[in-house]
């Protein structure tokens, strides 16, 4: 096995991990990461996003015929929830061991990489739309 398929698998399993924590033994400390000015009930915010986590982990684990596809949806997902990092920054809210401001903003760069990590384990980057093909 290369290291795309590793990749694509350890990165499944934190989504896994991710997910189920939001649902069981974490679920107080997302609720930190969500914004005030979302107009939806915080609780439903961290038990969608759990499932969701969930079944994308699920997939990069499992739907390797369909990986490009899932690589594109886990990197949208990784976008999607980042404006609750930097809400966790702006607001000053301590939660997963971020207790300062220098910790928060150390944070940020990560959610770029875990975007970067979907769409390289993937494949998904090499096959974007519209990227000329090389064919002879």
């Amino acid at each position: 096995m290369t290291a795309r398929p590793i990749a694509r698998r350890l990165l499944g399993a934190f989504l896994l991990f991710a997910g189920l924590s939001h649902l069981f033994w974490a679920r107080d400390t997302f609720r930190a990461q969500v914004p005030e000015w979302l107009p939806l009930d915080v609780t439903f915010v961290v038990v969608a996003s759990g499932v969701i986590e969930i079944a994308l982990g699920l997939a990069l684990i499992c739907l390797t015929s369909r990986r490009v596809a899932v690589g594109w949806v886990v990197a949208a997902f990784f976008v999607a929830v980042f404006p609750g990092n930097v809400n966790q920054l702006v607001t000053h809210t301590d939660a997963f061991g971020l207790d300062s401001d220098l910790s928060r903003w150390l944070r940020l760069p990560f959610q770029p990489l875990l975007i970067a990590w979907a769409l390289w384990s993937t494949d998904a980057w090499r096959h974007r739309p519209g990227r000329a093909r090389m064919d002879p």
